[in-house]
C-alpha cells in the first residue's frame, strides 16, 4: 500500500512540476517557460518556437513572429519583438476574448494581423462569401471560430462559431 502512495505522490510531483512555469501557471506552449520579457532575445524565441511561420515588419522597427499551431492545434502565439532584438510580448491571440474584436467592415488583412493565418479558407460562389475558419480551445472544448467576407469587397460580413467535430 505504502508503494501505491509514494508511486502516486511521484507521479503527482511529476505533474505538479513539469505542468507549470516559475509562477505556477500552467504552461501553454512547450518551452514558453524559459522566455521572459524584456530579457530574452528574438533568437531565443526561435530558439523555442522554431521557425515562425510569418515575420510582420512594423513601422516602429518592431516585428512580430507569428506561429499558428494548426491545423488540428488550438494554439496560435504572436511574439513582439522590439527594435534592439528584446522579446517585448507575447500571448496566443486565439480567444472568445480576441475574436469579439473582429467587427464587420474590417478588410482580410486587419483580421490576418489579429488572428494569423487561418486554418482552411473556402468560397461560397453563390452566397459571393468566403470563409475563413480557426480552431480554438473554448470550456466547451474545441470549436471553430469563422469569419465571413463578402468575396467582391474583401470586407467582414459577420463571425460565426460551431463545435469542432472529431471524426
Amino acid at each position: 500500500m505504502g508503494s501505491i502512495i509514494s508511486a502516486l505522490a511521484l507521479i503527482a510531483a511529476c505533474v505538479f512540476l513539469f505542468g507549470c512555469d516559475r509562477q505556477g501557471r500552467p504552461v501553454e506552449e512547450f518551452g514558453l517557460d524559459r522566455l521572459e520579457r524584456g530579457v530574452s532575445t528574438e533568437g531565443d524565441v526561435r530558439s523555442v518556437m522554431g521557425q515562425p511561420d510569418t515575420v510582420r515588419d512594423e513601422k516602429d522597427g518592431t516585428h512580430t513572429l507569428e506561429y499558428p499551431r494548426g491545423p488540428e492545434g488550438v494554439r496560435t502565439w504572436f511574439f513582439s519583438i522590439d527594435s534592439s532584438g528584446k522579446l517585448r510580448d507575447f500571448k496566443q491571440v486565439l480567444t472568445e476574448e480576441n475574436f469579439t474584436h473582429v467587427k464587420p467592415g474590417m478588410d482580410k488583412e486587419d483580421v490576418r494581423r489579429m488572428l494569423g493565418r487561418p486554418r482552411s479558407v473556402v468560397q461560397f460562389q453563390r452566397k459571393n462569401e468566403e470563409v475563413w475558419d480557426w480552431r480554438y480551445q473554448s470550456w466547451e472544448g474545441p470549436r471553430f471560430f469563422n469569419v465571413h467576407f463578402d468575396m467582391t469587397s474583401g470586407k467582414v460580413t459577420g463571425t460565426s462559431s460551431s463545435d469542432a467535430v472529431m471524426n
